[in-house]
């Protein structure tokens, strides 16, 4: 009987799932809120803190580091040809103030598991892997949201995104520097072989039809609108609706 080809055997092999769970959990504590989610807002200390754990366990990984000009963060496991484009997964860390422990967070660390299970089976690919963060896709505190990947894929200026303000005045430019990760690499320019992201964003649907993945074919368009309404006060007793020019009514 001949012996299994190298990549049959590679292709049974499955990722750690006890250590991906207990990255996730680590992850979970910087921002924990007393019901179970994380409130872990885009370039505020906490949002350092959780950038900080992800460049030590890539580069424990042994994978290269690099930080571009909007903050986004990009690990680097080379492939046997350095030309190829590389193959590039990941998503946010960043959350909404009543996020979840996984929105994001699960597609970033479930490709840091893939470099794990890499090194562990000794795989190298053709082609380098990176794991990405990406700055802001939340658009919590700094509108608009998917901002770090909106610049690396030249929706918005750079320029313009780092003069955007949070309430107090903030802005982007000052966050980043404030936190350490204004890098040095260019934005945009970098060519990407393909792009995979794994999220829970469809975990109910998925719950419901009792499926396990789904591949996503459409996703959310949104415009916004910021409307100014005049109205006429009016007592409330003697002035029937039709008599008023009521701004909410208007709206």
């Amino acid at each position: 009987m001949n012996a299994a080809h190298p990549l049959q055997q590679q292709a049974t092999q499955s990722i750690n799932g006890e250590r991906l769970w207990a990255s996730l959990m680590e992850l979970a504590k910087l921002g924990a809120t007393v019901k179970g989610g994380v409130c872990r807002l885009a370039l505020t200390d906490l949002d350092r803190q959780a950038r900080d754990i992800f460049v030590r366990w890539c580069e424990d990984a042994g994978c290269t580091v690099s930080v571009d000009a909007v903050g986004n963060i990009f690990a680097r496991r080379p492939g046997l040809n350095p030309d190829l484009p590389p193959v590039m997964t990941g998503s946010h860390i960043d959350t909404q103030p009543t996020g979840g422990k996984f929105d994001g967070c699960f597609g970033v660390l479930a490709g840091v598991e893939v470099l794990r299970t890499l090194n562990d089976l000794n795989i190298q690919t053709q082609a380098p892997i990176e794991v990405v963060v990406w700055t802001n896709e939340e658009g919590s505190r700094f509108a608009p949201c998917m901002m770090g990947s909106g610049v690396f894929a030249e929706k918005f200026t750079l320029e313009e995104t780092l003069a955007k303000t949070d309430a107090q005045g903030i802005t982007v430019g000052e966050a980043l520097n404030a936190i350490g990760y204004a890098g040095s690499r260019k934005v945009s320019g970098h060519p990407v072989g393909a792009y995979f992201e794994a999220h829970i964003e469809q975990g109910p649907i998925l719950e419901d039809e009792r499926k396990t993945i789904g591949v996503v074919l459409g996703a959310l368009g949104q415009k916004w609108f910021d409307l100014n309404l005049r109205g006429v006060e009016a007592h409330a007793g003697p002035t029937p609706m039709h008599l008023r020019k009521d701004a909410l009514v208007g709206a």
